[in-house]
Formats: structure tokens, C-alpha cells, sequence
């Protein structure tokens, strides 16, 4: 079985080598033991409600129940640009005209923001490679709508994705090497990784705060401003069949998009229903297909669990989960849970939802 649940101590070694096996350019996950210790402390206390409501980072691992290995993650910061300044840079268009001279000059442009500040993130999505594919992703990423919706009131309606940017094997970036690099003498990888470690504003600070012209930078670094990396375009296609849209903001350093949608437009919060559980002694098959399974999460913040089971388990009003199932996700008869479509299949039939406890 894959279960969600909250990432923990013991997981240290898992995500480590999932950091490592991402590469350069993943700037909330690097590969610095460290740094993801803190992340699992605040994520501990984040869950536990130990800390700030606004301070909080809720990290959710997916674990593999016959190993308890973890193998994949995925995260929600509560908000952005509480300790730090966040930036971004906005594409905007800088017009000059001269009715005179009969010249009317539109010139594409990138100017600092901090438009993003108090805003909730989704971030931090990874999977291990030999689990890629039968709809893991898929549970990793919508499993945090649930969550989200559960607990609106420790986030903001708005929610973004900052996705990453383009970079090679190597770790290099056109458009860090055409504007960054001028400005700091170090690589694009060496940049990235300071931001991970919570350098981000400073390095900002040191950025050119008036307009850079689009047509100043070479084409290689225009190219890639507003793309992705080929290993996040499964991400963004999630997260637009979400209703998550590009903002016209992207990442100062690598030029990645950040896409942005609110609570209530979020397909899976549209289409999430709630059913009473029932147990039941009948084991369910493992190899339904993605589009016949639904997303089945319990109601608690510090215990939160979901996994999925197929579409035949579902009732009019009710959801037959096994022993071991029910376990897993901390529920006993009577219960409530909440689903919600794994794939693009379509909505469940509503019902209203019960209180959490």
C-alpha cells in the first residue's frame, strides 16, 4: 500500500537520497542534510500546531507500507516572505511612443516583485524514479488540496506553485548565465544552493532593481524565461488540469513560471466529496486502473493520512474500506472521510461533510 502521511525523523535518509537523485535546480529540496533535518523539525511542529500558524511548512511523505520506505514528498508553506523579503520578477512591457516620429515601441521587461508575500505555496514535490508512474504523483500532489481545504484558515485563499526553471546536467541556466552571473561570480548551481540554504534574499537584494530589457539578454536566456525543466512538466500539467494558471511572475534565478489559483477554483476541492466508513473483511484489488480509483484522506491535521482505493469501494453514502486500509489511515466505523477523484475521471456524487475533529 502507498499512504500519505506526515514526513518524520526516520525519513531523513530517504529524502536525502531523493534531493541527490533530483540534481541542481531544485532549490526548496537540496541535497544538504542539514537543511533537511530543519525542514522535517518545522514540519514536525507545523503538524503538531507547535509553531506560528503562518510560519508553518506541512511536508507529507509517500510511503511504501510493505518497506516503510519513504519514496516520494510533498509540501504547503503556510505563507511566503514572513522572514525574508520573496521575490520574483514580473514580465511587464515598457512602451515608448513619439507621435512626432511616427515610432510606437513596445520593449518586454522584467521588474523585482514581492507580489507573493503572505501567499501560501505548494511546493517540494518529488518522487523517487522507480515509483514514477500508476498515479503516485497524482496522490502526492492532490492529497495537499484535501489537506488545504480541511484547514483553510491556516492558509491564504490564493495558493502558487513556483515551478523550476530550465538547467542542464550540469546545473547551468541561460538566463542566470546572461543576467544573475553578471552581478555575482559564482554558478548558477552555487546560487541555487544558497538559496535553498535560506540565502535567497540576500542575493535578491544584490539584483538590479530597475527594469531589465527583454532585448538586452541573448536569445538563449529569453528562451527559457516562463519553461519549465523537462522533469517538472509532468508537475505543471497537474497543476494546470488543477486550474492553477500562469501569473506572470518567474523566478528570478532560473526564470521557472509560477502558476497561482485560488482554494475554491481547485478541481480537486470542487470535486471532493464525503462518505461515512464502514469496515469490511474483503480485500480490494491492487491493479485497478488510475481513472478508477478515488483519493481517500482522513479529517485530522496532526495524524493526516490518504491513499487510494478503487471507485467500487465508494457508496451512496457510505465508503467499505478493509481492516488494514482503515488502520492505515487511523479511522474506525462511523468516521468521515473525504474523497476525491485520483485522475480526470470525473465528479463523485456530493454529500456534505462533517466537522473534523
Amino acid at each position: 500500500m502507498l499512504l500519505i502521511r506526515p514526513l518524520v525523523d526516520r525519513d531523513l535518509d530517504a529524502l536525502y537520497a531523493m534531493a541527490e537523485q533530483a540534481g541542481k535546480g531544485l532549490t526548496s529540496l537540496p541535497a544538504d542534510r542539514g537543511l533537511l533535518q530543519q525542514k522535517i523539525d518545522l514540519a514536525g511542529n507545523s503538524f503538531n500546531q507547535r509553531c506560528a500558524p503562518e510560519a508553518a511548512l506541512y511536508l507529507f511523505a509517500l510511503e511504501d507500507t510493505a518497506t516503510g520506505q519513504a519514496v516520494g514528498i510533498s509540501g504547503i508553506q503556510a505563507r511566503v516572505g514572513r522572514d525574508e523579503v520573496f521575490y520574483n520578477y514580473r514580465l511587464s512591457v515598457t512602451v515608448n511612443a513619439s507621435r512626432e516620429l511616427g515610432v510606437h515601441v513596445r520593449t518586454p521587461t522584467l521588474q523585482l516583485s514581492n507580489d507573493m508575500t503572505d501567499v501560501s505555496e505548494i511546493c517540494s514535490l518529488l518522487l523517487a524514479d522507480t515509483y514514477k508512474g500508476g498515479g503516485n504523483g497524482l496522490l502526492l500532489s492532490r492529497c495537499r488540496f484535501l489537506f488545504l481545504d480541511d484547514f483553510r484558515e491556516q492558509f491564504s485563499e490564493k495558493i502558487f506553485a513556483e515551478m523550476r526553471g530550465v538547467s542542464d546536467t550540469e546545473g547551468n541556466n541561460p538566463l542566470w548565465d546572461a543576467l544573475g552571473s553578471k552581478f555575482f561570480d559564482m554558478a548558477f548551481s552555487e546560487a541555487d544552493r544558497l538559496s535553498g540554504m535560506g540565502n535567497k534574499s540576500f542575493i535578491a537584494e544584490l539584483m538590479p532593481k530597475y527594469p531589465i530589457y527583454l532585448s538586452m539578454l541573448p536569445s538563449s536566456a529569453r528562451s527559457v524565461i516562463g519553461c519549465v525543466h523537462a522533469n517538472t512538466a509532468p508537475a505543471l500539467n497537474m497543476l494546470q488540469a488543477e486550474g492553477f494558471n500562469f501569473n506572470g511572475l518567474v523566478d528570478i534565478f532560473d526564470g521557472g513560471p509560477v502558476v497561482e489559483t485560488f482554494i475554491d477554483n481547485i478541481r480537486t476541492v470542487r470535486e471532493t466529496v464525503g462518505r461515512t466508513v464502514t469496515i469490511t473483511d474483503t480485500p480490494v484489488a491492487a491493479d485497478v486502473p488510475v481513472t478508477e480509483r478515488v483519493i481517500v484522506a482522513n479529517r485530522s491535521m496532526q495524524h493526516f493520512r490518504a491513499t487510494t482505493l478503487p471507485l467500487t469501494c465508494v457508496n451512496a453514502d457510505t465508503i467499505e474500506l478493509p481492516q488494514d486500509v482503515a488502520a492505515a489511515l487511523q479511522v474506525q466505523a462511523g468516521d468521515t472521510v473525504r474523497l476525491a477523484p485520483l485522475k480526470d475521471s470525473g465528479p463523485l456524487p456530493r454529500q456534505s461533510f462533517k466537522a473534523p475533529q
